[in-house]
């Protein structure tokens, strides 16, 4: 779907891109079957309306319009921001081969594209020596080579984007780059891009952050750095989904240890009883690091299973019946896609088409673990 390492898209090109990306029931797992199916953005947006009302939506999709891509971009560029497209050099190296890799991110400061990066997140509400140890290992880290990745919240993440300013660091937002949340830290975010640091989100200029958006913003974390640390973390927690993620993404997870006594300690001291490495100082992850051989074969390897969908072919486009097959087949409960495919008796071409044409049309949810479910 991206270009080669390096190259560009033409304006014309993002232009698409931007216009398929912002349209409603595209995200980046649909936008990549949509290039694969159809060569381009242009010849997907196209097609559009045709899929949406095979998949069974009646309405045209709300696709924008080119007034609001002139607006999108301005603001951008007044704001001295840019987009930047997957497979292009200033793309973060390693975020572009994670399942559902943005297609376009919105970068504001220089994004560190080609240095390596560890992601350090914690609690909000961290101990006064959760946040030394934090700044102590993020500026060794930093003085060892590596960007420092986190997503500008109060507390652990602060403390590590503090900490390597003057070496590098880059902050992921869960909404819009107009929406740095918390407000507290609107400084600590121009710190960053005047520090030679970055801010950057897969968001739409004005779009407000949700709390269904952190996951998606912490796959980002973990995404563009070769590890995660977890220093101070609660049972439940954004900071466990962070190291989950990062477990999905054949990342090595580091958690600090902590008293059993305190609350903020629970969710690291269960990731190192679950396999993830104890460590106590920046040393101990250089150190994990170097004695790991196999850790660069693994970071390059593609999540992006969609490069190798099988489409059906002109006379093989899915009928009704294909469509009423995987409807019976579908419940509201996940189920996986393989049980899926037995149960609708539908050649997998045609399954992946169908349900590709119903995720357009929002009757179906895709989940973690290639999971499907009827909205």
């Amino acid at each position: 779907m991206n270009a080669p390492r390096g190259a560009r898209l033409s304006n014309e090109q993002k232009r698409s891109w931007l216009k398929l990306i912002r349209t409603p029931n595209v995200g980046p797992s649909t936008f990549r079957q949509l290039l694969n199916r159809y060569g381009s953005a242009e010849a997907a947006l196209e097609a559009l309306p045709d899929l949406l009302l095979r998949g069974g939506k009646r309405q045209p999709p709300r696709i924008p319009s080119d007034a609001d891509l002139d607006s999108e971009l301005e603001r951008l560029t007044k704001g001295g921001a840019r987009l930047v497209a997957l497979g292009e050099p200033d793309y973060p190296r390693l975020l572009q081969h994670i399942h559902a890799a943005p297609p376009l991110l919105t970068i504001w400061g220089d994004s560190l594209a080609t240095q390596p990066a560890i992601a350090i997140v914690g609690a909000r509400n961290a101990s006064a020596a959760g946040k030394k140890l934090t700044a102590q290992i993020a500026a060794e880290l930093g003085q060892a080579g590596y960007v420092i990745v986190s997503g500008l919240a109060r507390g652990i993440d602060a403390a590590a984007h503090e900490s390597s300013l003057a070496t590098g660091t880059i902050a992921v937002l869960a909404g819009g780059l107009d929406h740095v949340y918390p407000e507290e830290n609107k400084p600590l975010a121009r710190k960053i891009v005047d520090g030679g640091g970055a801010i950057l989100t897969e968001m739409p200029l004005g779009a407000e952050p949700r709390a269904q958006d952190f996951p998606r913003r912490n796959r980002l974390v973990s995404g563009m750095a070769e590890a995660v640390i977890v220093v101070e973390a609660a049972k439940r927690s954004g900071s466990l989904i962070t190291a989950r993620l990062a477990l999905e993404q054949n990342r090595e997870v580091f958690a600090v240890p902590g008293s059993p006594l305190d609350p903020r300690a629970g969710g690291t001291n269960h990731l190192i009883q679950q396999g993830a490495t104890l460590i106590t100082s920046a040393e101990d992850v250089l150190e994990a690091l170097r004695n790991d051989p196999h850790r660069h074969a693994r970071l390059l390897e593609t999540g992006n299973e969609t490069e190798a969908i099988a489409w059906p072919s002109v006379d093989e486009e899915p009928s009704s019946t294909d469509f009423d097959r995987v409807r019976e087949a579908l419940s509201p409960t996940p189920m996986p896609f393989d049980d899926l495919a037995s149960s609708a008796g539908v050649p997998l071409p045609v399954l992946h088409a169908v349900l590709l044409e119903m995720e357009l049309a929002g009757e179906i949810e895709r989940s973690a673990g290639n999971l499907v479910a009827l909205s």
